[in-house]
């Protein structure tokens, strides 16, 4: 099982990707970057765009993982964000990684903005924009849809072969987008409560679901909760991270340092 950090890049830019480098240095294998234009307004807080940051710590990287968890692709085209993904690819030297989801809240990230709000459109554009994102790293595409009309090739390629991986985010107890992580390469589970998520509630939501091979189970950590009580239940990534408030940074930094 392998160890991730989820960065909310709410803060000194600087900073953020100097935790990278010291989340590399220290053993952990990937780190994660919320992605949001907003989040909560009345907190007022600074947003850095996470694709920037990616690229900048791929420059000063070589190891860990590098991605979103999760980018909301109802309010991205899905060509921009193809397009972001094989340049990080490129940039990391294949060790790019896209988490999706619908995005919450909606109404700061997404009404504010004059984009779909609703969990059911935004589901919609999402089941879209998947098959979209896997043809346009694969080849020369041609797509007619509700949402999206493309005709088009990007170049280059991902490194990765046929594409990164995707993992789709899922929040217990629905079963509709742990149906569509089951399409992609993984699933990251999230408790009713979009936080962390325990062994007991991760092996609830995923009992009876067929696993396919080479699958990846995300689980946010639980802080108190062993790690090896995720491998049991089926997690192959454990991930750390902190609610943008108080000392959170410095919280977080301390955490990082002292390694997975």
């Amino acid at each position: 099982m392998r160890t991730a950090v989820s960065l909310p890049p709410f803060t000194d830019a600087g900073t953020l990707v100097a935790m990278a480098v010291e989340a590399e240095q220290a053993g952990w294998d990937g780190v994660f970057l919320w992605d949001h234009m907003v989040l909560l307004p009345d907190l007022r807080l600074d947003v850095h765009d996470p694709w920037v940051l990616l690229g900048a710590m791929a420059a000063r990287t070589e190891r860990v993982r590098l991605g979103t968890l999760v980018t909301p692709l109802a309010r991205r085209r899905p060509w921009v964000v193809a397009r972001h993904v094989i340049t990080l690819d490129h940039l990391s030297g294949g060790r790019a990684v896209l988490g999706v989801g619908l995005g919450e809240p909606g109404d700061a990230d997404f009404a504010a903005f004059g984009d779909p709000g609703g969990h059911r459109e935004r589901a919609e554009v999402l089941d879209e924009a998947l098959p979209l994102l896997d043809g346009l790293w694969r080849g020369p595409v041609e797509h007619h849809g509700r949402h999206f009309t493309v005709e088009t090739e990007l170049l280059p390629r991902p490194v990765q072969r046929p594409r990164p991986p995707v993992w789709v985010a899922a929040v217990s107890p629905h079963r509709q987008p742990l149906a569509r992580a089951q399409r992609w390469d993984g699933v990251v589970p999230l408790s009713p409560e979009l936080g962390t998520i325990t062994p007991e509630q991760l092996d609830t939501y995923l009992a009876g679901v067929e696993r396919p091979a080479g699958w990846d189970v995300v689980a946010t950590w639980a802080p108190g909760v062993p790690v090896d009580e995720y491998e049991s239940v089926g997690a192959t990534w454990v991930v750390d991270g902190a609610w943008p408030q108080g000392d959170w940074v410095d919280d977080l930094r301390a955490r990082i340092r002292s390694g997975p």
